[in-house]
């Protein structure tokens, strides 16, 4: 029975970059058991810091919680903005030019958290990813501008905000079954890998019960 994992983020938000190493963790450990898909969850202005203190204090904190070795950089934001279009816009945009996999969105990530670089500005975001994905800078940014692009990630916004959850990264595991599991806030592989096992536990269980009975009756 089929399995979908979808994680609900947005580019630059530094929970997210701190939950990468689970994400990646799950897609390795259940390769082949569980189909997986990240969507994009647009940070507004409710969510974003209004200053550089306020900004390196929640920086401080969460990197203090994920016992990091290093301190995430604010240097990237003006801390006037509402919401950061741009780098998801991109993600979204070089994943339909071929750069399927997590490179292009963990560039963005890395080069505005870790190296300070303003991707939420449009021509930053496209040189960044296209470095990252091997695509034509031009190409990139034309297609992220696209409305259809920012359509879509408007769309998985919404999506995100029906799971009337309020931190990201978000987690969503679905089975065939009808089982859901949402958390939401969460940043390390234990809580979302003991969530999986059930699943696969209980879409087993079904498996079985299927080849012992049948159908059920009318």
């Amino acid at each position: 029975m089929r399995i979908t994992a979808t994680f609900y983020i947005d580019v630059i938000s530094s929970w997210c970059y701190w939950a990468e190493p689970a994400w990646q963790k799950l897609k390795k450990n259940y390769e082949g058991r569980v189909q997986f898909e990240w969507k994009v969850a647009l940070m507004d202005k409710s969510g974003l810091p209004v200053s550089v203190e306020q900004h390196e204090w929640f920086y401080r904190r969460s990197g203090v919680m994920m016992r990091s070795p290093f301190k995430l950089k604010s240097d990237w934001c003006k801390h006037d903005e509402t919401e950061f279009l741009a780098p998801n816009c991109v993600a979204k945009a070089a994943a339909d030019l071929g750069a399927t996999d997590d490179r292009v969105r963990l560039a963005l990530a890395h080069a505005a958290l870790r190296e300070g670089q303003s991707v939420g500005e449009w021509d930053t975001a496209a040189e960044v990813g296209a470095k990252a994905g091997g695509l034509k800078i031009k190409e990139l940014l034309e297609r992220a501008q696209l409305p259809a692009i920012e359509k879509r990630v408007r769309e998985e916004t919404a999506d995100y905000h029906r799971l009337q959850v309020t931190q990201r990264p978000t987690f969503v595991f679905d089975s065939e079954i009808g089982d859901r599991a949402i958390l939401s806030g969460f940043a390390k592989v234990e809580p979302l890998a003991a969530a999986l096992d059930s699943m696969i536990e209980d879409c087993a269980a079904y498996e079985s019960h299927g080849v012992h009975y049948g159908a059920p009756p009318a």
